[in-house]
């Protein structure tokens, strides 16, 4: 089950501990990919936090909101690029994508084999993703004040394992949140000494997070089949007018 794009907004723009877990799950991003130039990348699901860095270099930058979720313009003060589609049914060109984040929009999805069908048609030769989840282990995934607490969450292996009957190959991994999902200031102030304490001496905690980059195999995914879309969505009347109240 999707969360209302308002929930998800109001969580990672108007909440302190939102936009603490935006910051760690984002430069997580960046690290893995410190610049995109010149290349097509999408987000997927709530992906759009973690598009800002790429704005000013990509040659085009893409938020996909899936219709059960809803759709909010963004970015604030800028020409939206967000766009409301089918899950199953994405208006991008066939690998004509370098980079895809997907972040809720694959454990709360009924279909998720056919997400990540339309995740490896999308993506061009090379592309690489980054699937970001619950951590079936963590406490993030056990608490229902976040966006995290809500879907399946997965453990790395159970991840991968959906990736390869997809067609990609897992790449490399990382966890990431490792603060307590609290909105209490002391661990909100905590939250960058915990999390570097934690990712550096390699804590046995648990993480909120995983995130697995995966790359593209040249096969057709042998997943769930090909869903129709009985009533498409209207996506393409123009990308400055997204169907929803903006930000």
């Amino acid at each position: 089950m999707h969360l209302d794009v308002q929930d998800l907004r109001n969580f990672y723009y108007r909440s302190a501990l939102g936009r603490a877990a935006q910051r760690v799950i984002r430069d997580e991003v960046v690290r893995y990919w410190p610049e995109a130039r010149g290349q097509s990348v999408l987000g997927y699901g709530f992906a759009v936090p973690l598009l800002r860095p790429y704005l000013g270099e990509a040659r085009r930058v893409i938020g996909l909101m899936p219709g059960p979720q809803g759709v909010m313009s963004w970015p604030a003060g800028m020409p939206n690029v967000s766009v409301l589609c089918q899950e199953a049914n994405w208006p991008i060109e066939t690998g004509h994508v370098d980079k895809l984040v997907v972040m809720h929009g694959l454990e709360t999805s009924e279909q998720p084999d056919l997400v990540l069908e339309e995740a490896w048609r999308v993506l061009g030769p090379g592309g690489s993703a980054i699937f970001i989840v619950p951590n079936r282990a963590g406490v993030w995934s056990r608490r229902d004040i976040t966006p995290f607490g809500y879907g399946r969450p997965f453990s790395v292996s159970q991840l991968e394992v959906q990736l390869l009957k997809s067609g990609f190959q897992p790449r490399r991994s990382s966890s990431v949140l490792y603060q307590p999902p609290s909105h209490k200031r002391f661990w909100l102030r905590s939250g960058p000494w915990i999390e570097k304490i934690a990712r550096s001496t390699g804590s046995v905690i648990p993480a909120g997070v995983l995130m697995l980059e995966a790359y593209k195999l040249t096969q057709e995914p042998t997943g769930g089949g090909t869903a129709v879309a009985t009533r498409p969505l209207k996506v393409l009347a123009g990308l400055a007018t997204p169907e929803a109240k903006p930000a």
